[in-house]
């Protein structure tokens, strides 16, 4: 697997496809080459992003222009193009930057015909965006550990968030930064949801001092278990099942406390300069056979079309204590922008 998440400032942009005649309609979407290729700003795994990219090129014959990204760096993005949009289409990520993006007007309103056959989470997530993001899949937060490690020192599994502050853990816990990760933004969604705001600055003020590091990206603290590099990460379940998959030493835990969940989004950007062609990608999005790309690129959330199967490695949601995570409020700006200033202020640049 690219380890793209220990690469922070790497920006992959992928052009797929041939040219095939300057003046040709291409495919069934109807646009020329000329017209310039579909941008996209994915933000799941970037062996989804290309598998996504290259499958919807082949099967319309349009070009595709890939940028991974975070869901926190891709919500800067287009805000800060919102004068003049560069992006199509936002896939994949976190929904509460998406629901943020929405609150700010920089997203297109626009309901699916297939939305009303989606499992009810991701028609909720349109709902509260009124029709400005849709629900593309589901994910359990949690953390995981590496068994070899812990076993070498002898140390006691963490089965709680509780656990994680313990002193046997200092300088052992990677969790991603919040004002660039949509995976690290639900983690202080929940522990404040979990605990109530001042108790859970005092939990983050505590679980600081065994941060190792703050990386960008939410799939990085995974990776890292996988790599040794972290005794303990705090990702999205599905991230740790697949670095266990792949032969690393990765055990998943469900925090016994409770935990949040992700539904990973989709939008139109604003005045995107590919609306039409965007909204064939969107409708194709939605599909089973788009969806169902996802298991053999490592990724394993449940997908939002009741028709596609659900990954036999994907986390068992009826199994996992989850909380009623309030997306109405933690996908708003004024929310996000009030806990990352006290989270900056009180816990980041606090000592270790």
């Amino acid at each position: 697997m690219s380890r793209i998440d220990r690469e922070p400032s790497r920006v992959g942009r992928i052009g797929f496809g041939l040219l095939v005649g300057a003046s040709a309609l291409v495919g069934s979407a109807g646009l020329a080459w000329a017209d310039g290729p579909l941008v996209m700003y994915c933000g799941v795994d970037e062996s989804w992003c290309r598998a996504t990219a290259t499958t919807y090129e082949k099967e319309t014959g349009v070009k595709v222009d890939m940028i991974r990204m975070s869901a926190g760096e891709t919500y800067a993005r287009i805000r800060a193009e919102k004068d003049n949009p560069h992006g199509d289409i936002w896939w994949g990520g976190t929904g509460d930057p998406h629901l943020q993006a929405a609150d700010d007007g920089l997203t297109e309103p626009y309901e699916s015909p297939l939305l009303s056959k989606l499992h009810d989470w991701a028609q909720r997530q349109a709902t509260i965006a009124h029709h400005r993001t849709v629900g593309i899949y589901m994910g359990a937060l949690g953390f995981g550990y590496n068994t070899e490690e812990l076993a070498r020192r002898k140390l006691p599994a963490p089965a709680c968030w509780a656990d994680l502050i313990k002193p046997e853990f200092k300088g052992e816990v990677q969790m991603a930064d919040p004002n660039a990760s949509g995976t690290a933004w639900t983690v202080m969604a929940t522990i404040v949801q979990l605990m109530g705001e001042d108790a859970a600055f005092t939990y983050f003020k505590a679980l600081n001092a065994n941060i190792n590091e703050y990386p960008k990206t939410g799939a990085a603290p995974a990776l890292a278990i996988g790599q040794g590099e972290t005794l303990i990460g705090i990702a999205f379940q599905h991230d740790i099942i697949n670095v266990a998959r792949s032969g690393k030493p990765a055990q998943v835990v469900s925090p016994c406390e409770g935990t949040g969940y992700e539904i990973g989004s989709m939008s139109l950007i604003k005045d995107a300069p590919h609306m039409a062609e965007a909204k064939k990608f969107y409708e194709w999005a939605l599909t089973p056979a788009a969806q169902k790309l996802a298991a053999p690129a490592g990724s394993f959330q449940i997908p939002s079309n009741p028709d596609t199967p659900v990954p036999p490695e994907s986390p068992d949601l009826s199994k996992i204590k989850l909380i009623a995570y309030d997306f109405t409020t933690y996908g708003s700006k004024a929310t996000r922008n009030r806990l990352l200033a006290r989270w900056a202020a009180e816990v980041k640049n606090a000592p270790r």
